[in-house]
């Protein structure tokens, strides 16, 4: 692997328990969530029910990650993606991963629009896929990327029709996909079924076709995932 690929973060050991606040305002929810996270070794620090609740908690309790929706009070409409933005901004060092109801791609494309680094957005229902969820928060806290599958599916429907994206294989958009997703080359070929030598070379392709060459001084993994979210947009 070259210099400046981007190498994923989860990988990295932790030194003490993961310090998570949850921004849910369904009450059952929210203790689920408590209940399974301190089930798994994390230490909740906060669990709040609207975004400017969860602004404060950040604020006063640095924590490492937090699970935020993306409906919650005043109106129910995107406060969480709002707040999930601010976090980014103002505290560019905690992973932020967004729970949704549904598949809403102008959020996952707004959260990843200033650095596709320590952030997520899955479906609620991912959640009842424990280790799943785990991993996928894991990884968002060390720095990488957890996209559900069903958001990487729909923006790949749209951004495959947009040159230069309409030139990539049928398997080099999985790979760029599952890349969107954070998996690692070790993790592209487990799900893939294909070996590691296999995934290298359609990365190497992915990267030649979209003119990120090893020159441009940037990390080509991620900005490989950025045209690709970036040309799925409206």
């Amino acid at each position: 692997m070259g210099a400046d690929e981007f190498v994923p973060a989860q990988d990295a050991p932790l030194a003490e328990p993961l310090r998570v606040i949850i921004a849910e305002d369904s009450v059952l929810l929210r203790e689920g969530l408590v209940r399974l996270l301190e089930e798994q070794g994390f230490t909740v620090v906060a669990a709040v029910g609207d975004g400017e609740a969860l602004l404060r908690a950040v604020a006063d309790r640095a924590p490492d990650v937090c699970v935020v929706d993306v409906r919650m009070p005043p109106a129910y409409l995107d406060e969480g993606l709002r707040a999930a933005v601010v976090i980014r901004q103002r505290w560019p060092g905690v992973g932020v991963l967004v729970l949704s109801q549904y598949v809403e791609e102008r959020y996952a494309v707004e959260l990843l629009s200033d650095r596709p680094g320590g952030v997520g957005y899955l479906l609620k229902d991912r959640v009842g896929d424990v280790l799943e969820f785990v991993d996928a928060l894991g990884r968002v806290a060390r720095g990488g990327t957890a996209l559900d599958p069903e958001v990487v599916a729909q923006l790949l429907v749209r951004a495959r029709h947009t040159d230069p994206l309409a030139s990539l294989t049928v398997r080099e958009r999985q790979v760029l996909a599952a890349m969107a997703q954070g998996r690692s080359n070790a993790g592209i070929a487990s799900d893939l079924l294909i070996g590691e030598g296999a995934v290298e070379k359609n990365v190497s392709n992915i990267f030649g076709k979209l003119g990120l060459y090893a020159d441009t001084g940037e990390h080509r993994r991620v900005l490989a995932v950025l045209r690709f979210l970036g040309d799925g947009r409206e």
